[in-house]
Protein backbone atom coordinates (compact mmCIF):
# COMPACT_ATOMS: atom_id res chain seq x y z
CA UNK A 1 0.00 0.00 0.00
CA UNK A 2 2.86 2.48 1.36
CA UNK A 3 4.48 1.49 -2.35
CA UNK A 4 0.95 2.54 -4.22
CA UNK A 5 1.05 5.49 -2.75
CA UNK A 6 4.91 6.85 -3.10
CA UNK A 7 4.65 5.99 -6.93
CA UNK A 8 1.03 7.62 -7.52
CA UNK A 9 2.94 10.65 -5.51
CA UNK A 10 6.08 10.96 -7.64
CA UNK A 11 4.20 10.31 -10.94
CA UNK A 12 2.07 13.41 -9.76
CA UNK A 13 4.78 15.65 -9.32
CA UNK A 14 6.60 14.44 -12.18
CA UNK A 15 3.20 15.03 -14.60
CA UNK A 16 2.76 18.44 -12.97
CA UNK A 17 6.63 19.44 -13.53
CA UNK A 18 6.55 18.55 -17.26
CA UNK A 19 3.47 20.40 -17.41
CA UNK A 20 4.74 23.20 -15.84
CA UNK A 21 7.74 23.66 -17.89
CA UNK A 22 6.90 23.12 -21.46
CA UNK A 23 6.16 27.01 -22.69
CA UNK A 24 2.80 27.06 -24.03
CA UNK A 25 1.74 27.38 -27.96
CA UNK A 26 0.88 31.60 -27.00
CA UNK A 27 4.25 32.16 -25.85
CA UNK A 28 6.32 30.18 -28.39
CA UNK A 29 4.19 31.95 -31.09
CA UNK A 30 4.91 35.45 -29.25
CA UNK A 31 8.54 34.98 -29.29
CA UNK A 32 9.12 33.83 -33.02
CA UNK A 33 10.60 36.91 -35.04
CA UNK A 34 10.85 36.73 -38.72
CA UNK A 35 13.46 37.73 -41.17
CA UNK A 36 13.00 39.14 -44.15
CA UNK A 37 15.18 40.41 -47.14
CA UNK A 38 14.87 44.08 -48.12
CA UNK A 39 14.58 43.57 -52.27
CA UNK A 40 12.72 40.40 -52.23
CA UNK A 41 9.97 40.61 -49.23
CA UNK A 42 8.64 37.41 -50.48
CA UNK A 43 11.94 35.67 -48.32
CA UNK A 44 10.89 35.05 -45.07
CA UNK A 45 12.74 33.37 -42.42
CA UNK A 46 12.81 32.52 -38.76
CA UNK A 47 16.38 33.32 -37.73
CA UNK A 48 18.33 35.40 -39.30
CA UNK A 49 21.12 34.74 -42.15
CA UNK A 50 21.52 35.66 -45.72
CA UNK A 51 18.85 36.04 -48.86
CA UNK A 52 19.28 33.02 -51.16
CA UNK A 53 18.63 35.02 -53.90
CA UNK A 54 20.84 38.39 -53.56
CA UNK A 55 23.10 37.74 -50.41
CA UNK A 56 21.54 40.70 -48.68
CA UNK A 57 20.93 40.17 -44.34
CA UNK A 58 17.93 39.82 -43.88
CA UNK A 59 16.53 42.09 -41.25
CA UNK A 60 13.97 41.65 -38.46
CA UNK A 61 10.45 42.09 -40.40
CA UNK A 62 8.19 44.21 -38.60
CA UNK A 63 4.24 43.75 -37.88
CA UNK A 64 2.55 46.87 -37.74
CA UNK A 65 -1.17 46.41 -36.69
CA UNK A 66 -3.64 49.29 -37.76
CA UNK A 67 -6.54 50.12 -36.22
CA UNK A 68 -9.44 52.10 -36.85
CA UNK A 69 -11.85 54.21 -34.81
CA UNK A 70 -14.63 56.39 -34.63
CA UNK A 71 -14.32 60.66 -33.77
CA UNK A 72 -17.43 60.78 -31.81
CA UNK A 73 -17.33 57.28 -29.92
CA UNK A 74 -13.64 56.48 -29.61
CA UNK A 75 -14.59 53.16 -27.54
CA UNK A 76 -15.34 51.67 -30.83
CA UNK A 77 -12.08 50.22 -33.08
CA UNK A 78 -11.99 48.20 -35.40
CA UNK A 79 -8.86 46.33 -37.17
CA UNK A 80 -10.06 46.97 -40.76
CA UNK A 81 -11.92 50.59 -42.07
CA UNK A 82 -15.67 50.97 -42.19
CA UNK A 83 -18.68 52.89 -40.66
CA UNK A 84 -18.73 53.14 -36.41
CA UNK A 85 -21.90 51.05 -35.66
CA UNK A 86 -23.10 53.45 -33.42
CA UNK A 87 -23.48 56.90 -35.61
CA UNK A 88 -22.47 55.67 -39.23
CA UNK A 89 -19.48 57.89 -39.42
CA UNK A 90 -16.22 56.40 -41.38
CA UNK A 91 -14.03 54.81 -38.77
CA UNK A 92 -10.61 56.91 -38.79
CA UNK A 93 -7.27 55.54 -38.89
CA UNK A 94 -5.86 55.87 -35.12
CA UNK A 95 -2.16 57.15 -34.67
CA UNK A 96 -0.40 54.57 -32.93
CA UNK A 97 2.80 55.42 -30.67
Amino acid sequence: MKKIILFSAILLAVSTTVTFAQPSKDKMQMNTKKYTCPMHPEVVSSEPGNCPKCGMALVEKKTTMTKYSCTMHNKVVKNKPGKCPKCGMKLKKMKMN
